[in-house]
């Protein structure tokens, strides 16, 4: 049996380079705390120059924030679809959730800590991404916890979110020890909902 060569990941493009330097950046210093010409430092190019792919610094964070729910929102959707034996489900959301927070330190903060610094329509359309993927959750958690009405699933949702979240502050572990711990206290923490 001959395998056939994986092919390589296509490089990012000039836009999705921009996009991940806007993140560290915006990590680190805030979104105020940064300029165009940092941006565009840190990818090579001037900062006048980025105004070729985005029309302004607010429109890069919205696109970020735009992005990141699309993709947690489109991830949770698969693995609904995927996974019909609830508790399956739930571990696998679990999985995703902690994954996407690990590869992704720098986009997490800049959610956690930016999301008021969008324009109203960028606001208002990563607000509705996030309640459709949290809708994802509070259905697979009802489904696996006895007696959880929609309130406590939501909070739960929004609790192990939190625990999930925080990984960006810790440098404890190494990833895959730290991916481990994370799965195991989210899945205690919405499995001792049931008490």
């Amino acid at each position: 049996m001959s395998s056939q060569p994986v092919p390589a990941p296509a490089p990012p493009s000039r836009r999705e380079q921009i996009l991940a330097a806007a993140a560290e950046l915006f990590a680190r210093h805030g979104f105020h705390g940064v300029g165009i010409d940092d941006i565009g430092a840190a990818v090579g190019i001037s900062g006048p120059a980025l105004y070729r792919h985005f029309r302004s610094k607010d429109a890069m964070l919205g696109e970020m924030l735009t992005s990141i729910s699309e993709e947690l929102l489109d991830g949770g959707q698969a693995r609904a679809q995927r996974h019909r034996d609830p508790a399956e489900l739930l571990v696998e959301l679990v999985r995703f959730h902690v994954d996407f927070a690990l590869d992704n330190p720098a986009l997490i903060t800049v959610q956690e800590r930016n999301l008021g610094n969008l324009t109203d329509p960028d606001r208002r359309r990563v607000r509705a991404l996030q309640r459709r993927y949290v809708e994802v959750w509070v259905q697979a958690i009802q489904d696996v916890v006895d007696g959880a009405d929609e309130p406590s699933a939501r909070a739960a949702a929004h609790a192990v979110f939190g625990l999930i979240n925080s990984t960006p502050h810790s440098r404890h572990l190494d990833r895959g020890q730290m991916a481990g711990l994370l799965r195991k206290m989210a899945i205690s923490a919405l499995r001792g909902h049931q008490e």
